[in-house]
């Protein structure tokens, strides 16, 4: 390593400046370039969907560190400009201002956007995504008139948002075209307990709904249902999920994975790309997990902050395996909850509860058919989920009689 040397990171994001970061706490020598989009400097997520939202603070806590911060590392940030190619032979970045720049390493971690409807009157005002920080303030902004909101969508998001606007007073309506809230990721059992806990809070459910279109001249009114209804609406949320920016990639000739395939950039543990040189981090990756057996792409802060180190140490020249299981978190009225594993897409499992759900706190597990451990949570029940972790990473079947019992050590079933 020499000063003279420079890595390049695309994506001023949280995964791309905690790379940043710890490439100075490696003692890399060279120049860091951080390049980003948006004119912010580089933010977290987790805020903007719920204090934010709920007015309580502005998007600037969002903010990882201020710019004095990247001046004392020697950080140069290039704010406000796309990355628009990769020339991976001649080893270099072109900006959409016209400027290019060189890199001996680079880092894509160029994330997710949001998926939009393809709806008539989806450019109405008052249609909402969330993703940015400048999108967060005009939502929590909006919030202030207690306005009748419908949320398309009960993933995280749209349930995060309907949560955050129930308790800002707004009468609020959610529209999902699944059986349930949250089913692609928890299932039936545990998205009925969610779905449940927001009508005790006055949300008003629509499950096995699409929705036709958006109504209004320039702001929109309502939302047209797949039956015909039609819900008066001031604010509408869209939370449909999002899809990594992987075509910076693709056009440059490095591995992607199909959408069939789970999308996302294609790496070994190591987070290297088929390109040599070239790493990815953060949303935008789907590497092979050394602990879990297959390839796996992660939308969630925890998996930002672990790849961004990893990839840091793997483009120092350490030998690195980015192992760290999957996890993530949400808030919602008095639920807290935690989350850590995976069930890979059509694997069939059972949930185990320990405790009952009907208190609001409690533990829940999925197993394959041979009794192992895939993934567990937490609701209201703080400092399990090491324990949960602990029963994935070992692979040891469980008996899940004991499993349920609470009288029994975690450690013991």
């Amino acid at each position: 390593m020499t000063d003279s040397e420079r890595i390049v990171i695309i994506g001023a994001s949280l995964a791309g400046a905690r790379a940043a970061d710890f490439l100075r706490r490696e003692e890399w020598p060279g120049q860091i370039v951080l390049i980003g989009d948006e004119p912010e400097l580089p933010y977290e997520r987790p805020p903007l969907s719920k204090t934010v939202l709920l007015g309580k603070d502005q998007p600037e806590v969002a903010q990882l560190h201020d710019q004095a911060w990247y001046d004392e590392r020697n950080i140069e940030l290039r704010l406000g400009v796309e990355a628009t190619a990769i020339d991976t032979a001649a080893r270099t970045v072109a900006l959409a201002d016209g400027s290019e720049v060189g890199y001996d390493k680079l880092l894509i971690a160029t994330g997710s956007r949001v998926r939009k409807l393809d709806v008539p009157g989806a450019d109405l005002a008052g249609v909402h995504y969330l993703r940015t920080a400048a999108e967060s303030k005009a939502l929590s902004d909006a919030y202030a008139a207690k306005p009748r909101v419908v949320v398309v969508g009960a993933g995280w998001i749209g349930l995060e948002t309907a949560a955050t606007a129930r308790e800002r007073g707004c009468e609020v309506t959610v529209v999902e075209p699944q059986a349930t809230a949250l089913a692609s990721v928890m299932g039936q059992e545990i998205g009925d307990l969610y779905a449940e806990l927001h009508r005790s809070h006055g949300v008003d459910l629509r499950f096995n709904t699409g929705v036709e279109g958006f109504e209004g001249d320039s702001q929109v009114t309502g939302v047209k249902l797949s039956d015909g209804e039609v819900l008066p609406a001031d604010l509408v949320i869209v939370g449909v999920g999002v899809q990594p920016n992987t075509e910076l990639a693709e056009a440059a000739g490095i591995k992607v994975a199909s959408r069939e395939e789970g999308s996302g950039i294609l790496t070994g543990p190591d987070l290297q790309t088929s390109a040599p040189g070239v790493y990815a981090a953060g949303d935008v990756v789907r590497w092979d997990h050394p602990v879990l057996g297959h390839s796996i792409r992660v939308e969630h802060w925890q998996n930002a902050m672990d790849s961004g180190k990893a990839a840091a140490q793997a483009m120092v020249g350490k030998d690195v395996s980015q192992e760290a299981l999957p996890y993530f978190f949400s808030d919602q009225y008095d639920l807290g909850m935690e989350y850590t594993g995976d069930v890979p897409r059509g694997t069939s499992t059972k949930v185990i509860f320990r405790g009952d759900p009907s208190t609001g706190a409690y533990l829940a597990f999925w197993l394959s058919d041979d009794n192992h451990v895939l993934a567990g949570t937490q609701v209201n029940t703080w400092d399990t989920i090491d324990a949960i972790k602990s029963l994935i990473t070992s692979k040891k079947p469980v008996d899940p009689t004991r499993l349920a019992d609470t009288s029994v050590d975690l450690a013991d079933v």
